[in-house]
């Protein structure tokens, strides 16, 4: 379900995805603007409070497709993002789901939120593919990333590193 939406709207933007190609997989990068963020999730019903929240960030939708014959394993902990240098922290899941029920918003809108996100861990079969939106800082500074996964059934294979230094925050226009 995530793919199809991840497909919809890279097919809605009016420039191509970024794009790490590897001989294992390819992660594409789609930077979304603050304006497009908020109609998603006003579209869902989202108090302003918390859509008032989210413009304040910076989304990247990420779709994964494993393109190997072995298991690759997403694990966001091993992923390291850096703007000039210095490391800039992603919030984890768990800190959003806190953040939301110390504002005491509905859990439906929790749940939204959650299911758009690109899981904290995953394995990608051969062929699979997907993916949910990151979501960072806001910076405007071009992100680096720095990943790795892990590979094989029992991740005993041989790592994969991404090393992509064209991720950036993209602002609404002006």
């Amino acid at each position: 379900m995530l793919s199809l939406i991840f497909s919809a709207a890279l097919a809605a933007q009016t420039t191509a995805p970024l794009a790490v190609v590897k001989e294992q997989l390819t992660i594409e990068f789609a930077p979304r603007t603050p304006e497009q963020m908020a109609s998603f999730y006003e579209a869902r019903g989202f108090p302003e409070t918390m859509r008032d929240i989210l413009k304040k960030q910076c989304f990247i939708t990420v779709g994964i497709t494993n393109t190997s014959q072995q298991k690759i394993w997403l694990n966001l902990a091993d992923w390291k993002f850096s703007v000039n240098g210095q490391a800039i922290k992603r919030e984890h899941r768990e800190q959003w789901k806190q953040r939301w029920q110390a504002m005491d918003i509905p859990l439906r809108y929790q749940s939204t939120f959650r299911w758009t996100l690109i899981p904290e861990t995953l394995d990608y079969l051969p062929g699979e593919h997907e993916g949910g939106n990151l979501v960072l800082p806001f910076s405007k500074g071009k992100i680096t990333l720095d990943a790795t996964f892990a590979t094989g059934d029992n991740k005993q294979g041989e790592p994969i590193h991404i090393h992509y230094d064209q991720l950036y925050c993209a602002e609404d226009a002006q």
